[in-house]
């Protein structure tokens, strides 16, 4: 049960977000319309019906006719193919006028055919009195002035009818020649396409009749199309929508009633089938959707979304799951903290429901319908992966209870403690490096230790035999092992060491191969091992090389974010990474629970999980004991981390169910928690290849089909750039809280780690489709990259950043900018481009000279001199 103080911060923040909904779906007022409407276009095609796929049935027409019936006494088609030289006679049925059109185009053939059609059902109906030759083909360009004056004679001389054709108010203005031929100008006003502001949109319709009157005041106007879309993309001040559509057309009937206009509303029904002529709005003019529903009243307010509750119901839900499972977790939870979480969570589920409105909304086709699903998928599975950083956030911040380890006590017996056995794997690794690990390790002030040197498959003699030598220089405490050739990689080498180890050792300690140890390593983490439950102690990574460049300080506090806050975090909840080096594992726990694995390419972090699985306990003490180097170059740092990423998967593969399922182990739900989402921003980044792959492609099939495809809805890229921000943000936050680094640095730290996107990206994606990637090894003391390698090593990034400034440059060399939705897809791309301009930035850091940047970038300029300039 939740406690009373979170029932009513949940209590509060579902008010707020029922609120939200209510603030943008609420009924809107709008002026009461009286009387019928004079005209209606009348098109009978259904949702999965149109000119190129099927015409409906004459039963289909019948039951359309009878509907607008109802509401109208005339109405107007536009063809006489598909059936409609059938709805004059059914019309008479129902006592309606009707104004037959034939469609005029390029083909010659057609359009003599819907003229003799034309002429033909004028002569059999009563009910039509004149018709229409044509619509917008001048507009289109279809047919010149001369050639659609022909087809109007024809009408003209072969049925005694009213004849014309029907054109905006400015081909009426262009042509008189036009005006002459006809019998009366059928004008088509439209505000919405002219861009004018529903506010408006009444008086500049009646200034452009009127305009016409003037112009021309012995002809008789008829307005063949007047209204308003219900969706559809913003046209310069004129926006598409239900409500925008309610309140023009409820004005025009009454302001048309005054006037006495003879006009037809476009349209009776939505027609689906015009999207792939006049864009997404095409499918939007209808009174009444493509199901025969109509779309608002003429007395009541209008609401965008009329089943708004059912839809704030179904967000508050979403958002509620999730916070009651948090709360009831983390009961020590400080009430900001409580309230931030409850409304984060909120807001999540309304963004997810913003953006699964979309489909519901629209007239979509089974693959729009897939794509769609995939979007919200991807929009559920971004929410997911950021859940863990809000989590630590809210918890660095306003957690109150803290796991802290008891200090060593002054005066411990060190004869007591028991035996630690050090291995320090090693592979073709610089042997004066390799000696000062071996001289550290010899200066420790605990009594009782050996350590193991395991050399496995380097080839070359003279890289490990000096080694060998000054082991052997060292004393009896040193062993060295050459193993050539050995399988299993770091893993097997450590479990050769296991059978190698001391009989009375009872801790195993690791170390790389370049890891410099303070003397009280062993005699201030050791002790830790007298609580029989603990099977692991973990210190953290450290390094000494961080003012060799600005390069690797920015990788040094890139590191730090871990060790400083994750891993303290995760300490809390006895549930943290074990990494490969700086580690001690109980002796009888590594040989029962089978050593270290082999398979898999992050065989520390696989150690722990497993070690948790059978229920002990572990120590992360944050104090550094040991400092190495850090990767020379970008490619080394992006080979480190794509090794991370990589094993990380497969551990998920293999472990899986105890990570899913309560009771197969001893795993805590907190420790599930952990381990799933301290991996979720990773699968985040794959997530975000995925989606920045989609939407270059997404951004060239709008430029090439403008009219078929529009740009992701607000309802989507809103919420996908707010956790951008958001993860920034924390990001920057939890750097001030808990890494002792300027805000400089903080940047610096910031920019290395948008630079491993791609590679973590490719990493998580492969490790998903494949197994067993060999185990890729982190080299020492190279030499700085040359300037010819600034773009070798971020070859695929910087053919993905060209690929999104391309698409970058295509939308503002096609787009005016007019629609919310543009701007925010070109902030979308120009938020998908950093990770690559990171990258590229981060590769001219690695090999530009150190002092050439120093002032440049913001995190070296700190007076120092570096500790090592001269080359390795």
């Amino acid at each position: 049960m939740l406690r009373l103080s979170n029932l009513l911060i949940v209590g509060l923040v579902i008010l707020a977000n029922v609120a939200v909904w209510g603030a943008i779906y609420w009924p809107r007022p709008a002026v009461n319309a009286d009387g019928a409407i004079a005209g209606m276009s009348f098109s009978p095609y259904r949702r999965d019906q149109g000119p190129l796929t099927k015409g409906p049935s004459a039963e289909e027409i019948r039951r359309d006719l009878e509907l607008v019936s109802k509401e109208t006494s005339g109405i107007r088609t536009y063809t006489t193919s598909d059936g409609h030289d059938r709805i004059p006679a059914l019309a008479r049925e129902y006592g309606l006028r009707v104004m037959p059109g034939a469609w005029i185009g390029s083909d010659d053939a057609r359009n003599k055919r819907e003229v003799a059609d034309l002429i033909s059902i004028v002569r059999q109906n009563r009910n039509v009195s004149r018709v229409i030759v044509g619509n917008e083909a001048l507009l289109r360009a279809e047919v010149t002035v001369p050639e659609i004056i022909d087809f109007i004679r024809q009408v003209q001389m072969n049925a005694s009818v009213r004849v014309s054709t029907a054109e905006p108010w400015h081909i009426w203005h262009k042509h008189p020649e036009l005006v002459e031929a006809v019998d009366f100008i059928a004008v088509q006003l439209l505000p919405y396409w002219e861009g004018v502001p529903v506010e408006m949109a009444i008086e500049d319709t009646l200034q452009r009749y009127a305009k016409l009157r003037e112009l021309y005041p012995n002809k008789p106007i008829v307005i063949t199309e007047v209204g308003w879309p219900s969706a559809g993309k913003k046209v310069g001040a004129a926006e598409a929508s239900l409500v925008n559509q309610a309140r023009f057309i409820r004005e025009w009937v009454n302001v048309a009633r005054i006037h006495q206009f003879d006009y037809y509303i476009i349209e009776a029904f939505d027609q689906p089938w015009k999207i792939g002529e006049e864009g997404i709005v095409g499918a939007y003019w209808g009174l009444y959707d493509a199901d025969r529903q109509p779309k608002f009243s003429w007395n009541q307010p209008v609401s965008e979304l009329p089943d708004w509750p059912l839809w704030a119901a179904i967000a508050v839900f979403i958002g509620l799951i999730p916070t009651i499972v948090y709360l009831r977790a983390r009961g020590e939870l400080k009430l900001p903290g409580r309230a931030v979480f409850a409304a984060t969570f909120q807001g999540a589920g309304t963004a997810i429901t913003m953006a699964m409105l979309i489909p519901a909304m629209r007239y979509l086709g089974a693959g729009e319908i897939a794509a769609w699903a995939v979007l919200i998928m991807l929009q559920v599975l971004l929410f997911t992966a950021v859940a863990g950083d809000m989590v630590e956030l809210i918890d660095v911040i306003w957690r109150k209870n803290r796991r802290v380890q008891a200090p060593r006590v002054a005066g411990t017996d060190m004869s007591r403690l028991p035996k630690v056995s050090i291995h320090v794997p090693c592979y073709n690794e610089p042997p004066e490096m390799l000696k000062q690990t071996l001289n550290a390790l010899a200066k420790l002030d605990y009594p009782n230790f050996e350590v193991l040197v395991i050399d496995n498959n380097t080839k070359d003699e003279a890289v490990w035999r000096p080694v060998e030598i000054h082991c052997q220089a060292l004393g009896d405490r040193f062993r060295f092992f050459h193993l050539c050739p050995w399988p299993g990689y770091k893993a097997g080498a450590l479990n050769f060491a296991l059978k190698e180890t001391a009989g009375d050792a009872e801790v195993v300690a690791v170390i790389d191969s370049d890891y410099i140890v303070t003397p009280d390593w062993l005699t201030n983490m050791v002790p830790h091992f007298q609580d029989p439950a603990v099977g692991l102690v973990q210190a953290p990574q450290d390094y000494y090389d961080q003012d060799e460049s600005a390069f690797k300080k920015a990788c040094y506090w890139e590191y730090a974010g871990f060790f400083k806050i994750g891993m303290v975090q995760r300490n809390d909840d006895n549930a943290i990474i074990q990494h490969g080096t700086m580690t001690m594992v109980r002796k009888s726990a590594l040989q029962d629970v089978g050593g270290w694995a082999e398979w898999c390419i992050t065989e520390d972090a696989e150690l722990g999980l497993r070690l948790f699985q059978e229920g002990w306990q572990s120590v992360y003490d944050s104090r550094s004991y040991g400092k190495g180097v850090m990767p020379d170059s970008l490619d080394a740092y992006k080979t480190q981390r794509f090794r991370w990423a990589y094993g990380s998967v497969q551990i998920l593969k293999r472990h899986w169910r105890s990570l899913l399922k309560p009771g197969v182990t001893h795993l805590t739900n907190a420790q599930r928690y952990h381990f799933i989402s301290g991996w979720a921003p990773w699968f985040a980044d794959a997530l975000g290849m995925v989606f920045t792959v989609a939407a270059i492609f997404w951004t060239g099939m709008m430029i090439a089909f403008p009219k078929v495809l529009e740009f992701p809805s607000a309802a989507f890229v809103v919420p996908a750039l707010s956790v951008f921000v958001f993860k920034v943000l924390r990001s920057l936050w939890l750097y001030k809280l808990r890494v002792p680094c300027s805000f400089a640095e903080n940047l610096g730290a910031a920019l290395g780690g948008l630079a491993l996107g791609h590679m973590v990206a490719k990493a998580m994606l492969t490790g998903i489709f494949t197994s067993g990637r060999p185990f890729l090894r982190t080299p020492k003391l190279e030499n700085r990259p040359a300037w010819v390698q600034v773009i070798g090593q971020v070859r695929e990034e910087a053919l993905m950043l060209v690929l999104l400034l391309g698409a970058m440059a295509a939308m503002l060399l096609t787009n005016h900018f007019n629609q919310l939705e543009e701007r925010l897809w070109l902030a979308m791309l120009g938020v998908l481009s950093l990770p690559y301009w990171a990258a590229l930035g981060m590769s001219f850091i690695n090999v530009a000279p150190y002092r050439a940047l120093v002032g440049m970038l913001p995190w070296t300029s700190t007076g120092k001199t570096p500790a090592n300039q001269q080359a390795k």
